[in-house]
């Protein structure tokens, strides 16, 4: 997401919170109750403390006259069935790949691999994407499912995911955020491709601020 030449990543400050946050509850107890009690209550206080960070950064991403609007930031109940385990598989060339993006451009992106896992008991995969010329510490992976247009951004929701040594990875549903330019027209975010749109409501992460579906409310 960019205004001019912003990377795709989402704010170091509050991805390294999280991330933080998120290892130290789930290695906060021995007991199953207890750390998914810990794992609500943080990423609970993380989406707080993104929605302050929100209204410090003036008109970044968000403009003063929207903040009303869309903060707090909307989410579905933090449900831990959505922080599944994935496997990588690395392509066997980088695949470059342009990304549509909403100032209508296009983003030089590479797929780099595949991430595979099981999301209420449906097999299901994901591409992984760099963007050309950046860093290749994060996989970036857009992704739409079948709440994009109704109960979330209709362009899609991103995840960003710290790379491993390992190829398992988590990929955390609860932590899916909108691209900036859902709050502001002004940053230029690449659309998810064809092939990362999921066969199956994930109703997990970040939402619309007002529903499209019909009394559903916000």
């Amino acid at each position: 997401m960019r205004r001019t030449k912003v990377s795709v990543k989402h704010s170091a400050a509050v991805t390294t919170v999280l991330s933080a946050a998120l290892l130290a509850a789930a290695c906060s107890s021995s007991k199953p109750a207890a750390r998914a009690a810990d794992y609500v209550s943080t990423v609970q206080a993380e989406r707080a403390r993104k929605d302050e960070a929100f209204r410090r950064q003036i008109d970044q991403p968000i403009p003063m006259a929207s903040q009303q609007y869309f903060l707090p930031l909307k989410y579905f109940p933090v449900d831990q069935a959505y922080a599944v385990t994935a496997s990588f598989t690395p392509a066997a060339a980088r695949m470059p790949l342009q990304m549509p993006t909403s100032a209508g451009k296009m983003r030089d992106m590479e797929q780099v691999g595949t991430l595979s896992f099981t999301l209420k008991g449906q097999m299901m995969s994901l591409g992984a994407f760099l963007e050309v010329g950046t860093p290749p510490d994060r996989l970036f992976v857009p992704f739409t499912d079948l709440t994009s247009g109704t109960e979330t951004y209709a362009a899609g929701r991103y995840l960003e995911l710290d790379r491993t040594a390992t190829g398992i990875y988590t990929i955390d549903f609860n932590r899916a955020f909108h691209p900036y330019c859902y709050y502001n027209e002004n940053y230029d975010c690449p659309f998810p491709p064809p092939s990362n749109r999921l066969p199956t409501p994930v109703r997990a992460g970040e939402k619309l601020a007002q529903s499209n579906i019909p009394a559903a409310g916000r």
